[in-house]
């Protein structure tokens, strides 16, 4: 009995120094980002300065709104800049309990799960994003109407939308495993087309956080992400 809670508290001890390596990398990627806070925010407001020249500059109307949206945009910076370190982390932990075959298999996983989870974003950012944008600024009328971005809600607006593609990105990579490992067979998902397709919309809403139009330019290449998903377990089944 005392072996086993050895055991048990040599596990938690380890979890202990994991959890707090990966802390000290978000934190660290996170101040430094925050020291580069500025031209960050440069980097992500350029697509909507491209489509709109005559826009110089964006707004904000709390005392405390530029300063958090600051920390905010450091932080999430900080989050993906360190997932590195952190992915590293929890493998050190789980790697030793898991037979050779089955660490082939999470490495891949992991490899692939992250390279489309960049794909997305970089889709959203370079792709999406400026047609979103010319699109959406395309109503401005002045001087009737005169477009004034607040600055917090645009980062919130470009950090939700690439969150959002980075998990769609995801969903012919799972489609493929739920195939391969034998949950499905290879001609489930083109037979149940339709339920899934309403499946997507709900979570297109819920990944831009219930935003119509944001909602409609995720749906689209939802649909197209989950066809090619359909052709690929087709393929390997």
């Amino acid at each position: 009995m005392q072996t086993f809670f050895d055991h048990c508290g040599a596990h938690l001890t380890e979890l202990r120094q994991r959890v707090l390596i990966a802390m000290a990398a978000v934190v660290v990627c996170s101040s430094v980002a925050y020291a580069f806070a500025q031209p960050i925010a440069e980097f992500f407001i350029a697509p909507l300065l491209r489509v709109s020249p005559a826009l110089t500059h964006l707004v904000y109307t709390n005392l405390t709104e530029a300063f958090f949206s600051y920390m905010k945009l450091a932080v999430l910076v900080g989050l993906a800049a360190s997932s590195p370190v952190v992915i590293h982390q929890a493998w050190l932990f789980i790697a030793p309990g898991l037979h050779a075959h089955e660490k082939s298999v999470a490495r891949t996983v992991i490899l692939m799960a992250s390279i489309l989870f960049v794909a997305g974003a970089s889709f959203s950012y370079w792709v999406v994003m400026p047609r979103a944008l010319a699109f959406l600024m395309g109503f401005a009328r002045p001087p009737e109407l005169t477009p004034m971005p607040k600055f917090g809600e645009y980062l919130t607006f470009i950090a939700r939308s690439g969150l959002a593609f980075g998990l769609a990105f995801e969903i012919p990579f799972l489609m493929a495993a739920a195939t391969k490992t034998g949950l499905v067979g290879g001609g489930h998902f083109a037979r149940k087309r339709l339920y899934f397709y309403l499946g997507l919309i709900g979570l297109a809403f819920v990944l831009t956080a219930g935003d119509p139009f944001s909602a409609m330019l995720l749906a689209i290449p939802l649909g197209g992400l989950y066809e090619v998903g359909a052709l690929v377990s087709r393929a390997i089944s």
